[in-house]
């Protein structure tokens, strides 16, 4: 159903557009500054994924970054956010202590257009990280349909630097799901996609997976702007209640939920 939706689009607004830029590993400090917000989410067991600080102690990724290789929900102490983490050094490291993500969002879910539409979460830290130290981004208020976009995120091979592509685009929306022609892979998932706007850079989506379509591969994200504000809402209102304790499971192969980003190292 999704990649027949996926063909529909193609088919009626054209697959001209192509990625203009490619992966700059952001090896110098000055490449790597603006971008520090941005880290790695590492999964004790499991792997590592993207994530982004978008204030002094929420980070925003992929709902799927927390769960284990068999689609147990994570503990909320088994995730560490590591921001603008270059070659065994960060910027910050701070542990999780609570996760919030869409009541719609199902693992396991054959309905792959509502997955991926809610494949979202935001990570309460344990200690928040002082503004001067880093500065959070924004979340763009208004859905981005088209247009070109900037990404910055780890993946295989490139695990312990962010790479920049400073632009690709999203080709269309369609349900709440992004199709994107944007180089990413194992690791990337929960990465931020960026609207820039003169001077301002906001996050407009958030990397959830991929799609194969006429053999060539899309990534795809969600449309953010009112998940954000309900999980936000979710943070306070669940801060209080203590999480059920989960049994630990050792890591397996991922199964069911369609195409993410899976593999031993990297979400």
């Amino acid at each position: 159903m999704f990649l027949r939706s996926i063909l529909l689009l193609v088919m009626l607004f054209g697959t001209a557009v192509h990625a203009d830029s490619a992966l700059i590993g952001l090896t110098r400090n000055e490449q790597a500054s603006p971008w520090k917000a941005v880290g790695r989410l590492d999964m004790e067991d499991v792997g590592y994924c993207t994530a982004t600080l978008i204030a002094p102690d929420i980070v925003l990724t992929a709902a799927h970054c927390a769960f284990d290789a068999s689609g147990n929900q994570l503990q909320p102490e088994r995730l560490t956010f590591r921001a603008g983490y270059r070659q065994g050094r960060v910027e910050a490291e701070r542990k999780v202590v609570q996760v919030a993500m869409p009541d719609a969002y199902q693992y396991k879910s054959k309905d792959t257009v509502t997955r991926i539409a809610n494949d979202v979460a935001l990570l309460r830290l344990k200690s928040p990280v002082p503004t001067h130290v880093i500065s959070p981004f924004v979340v763009e208020p208004r859905i981005l349909n088209q247009g070109e976009v900037t990404v910055v995120s780890y993946g295989r091979g490139r695990s312990t630097l962010p790479s920049l592509q400073a632009t690709c685009a999203v080709l269309r929306s369609f349900k709440g799901v992004m199709v994107m022609n944007c180089d990413t892979t194992f690791g990337s998932s929960g990465a931020p996609v960026f609207r820039r706007e003169g001077t301002q850079i906001r996050i407009a989506s958030v990397i959830s997976g991929y799609a194969h379509i006429r053999g060539v591969r899309r990534t795809t994200g969600m449309s953010l702007p009112a998940l954000v504000s309900q999980l936000k809402a979710k943070l306070v209102a669940e801060k209080s209640r203590a999480p059920a304790r989960q049994k630990r499971i050792s890591v397996g192969t991922r199964t069911g939920g369609g195409a993410k980003f899976i593999s031993a190292g990297g979400s």
